[in-house]
């Protein structure tokens, strides 16, 4: 995930956008912040996903074929 301060800075132009707009050198640097957080973000739900086992109220693994291959992949990694 992103550092604090990115975060912080994050925040602090959405708010300033809101309330008096952004310059140019601002909508850039949000834009730019935004992706990196989206990217960050992407990786950590994806990273989430693949490490999740799935069992049904029986007790049996239902976990997806291809999630399982992927944890299958990533041990083998390791």
């Amino acid at each position: 995930m992103l550092d604090k301060a990115k975060i912080d800075r994050i925040n602090e132009l959405a708010n300033k956008k809101k309330t008096e707009g952004l310059s140019e050198s601002e909508a850039k640097e949000q834009t730019k912040l935004r992706a990196e957080y989206l990217q960050a973000f992407r990786g950590n739900f994806k990273s989430t996903i693949e490490s999740t086992k799935i069992i049904d109220p029986e007790g049996n693994d239902v976990t997806p074929d291809k999630v399982k291959e992927i944890q299958k992949n990533n041990n083998i990694r390791k």
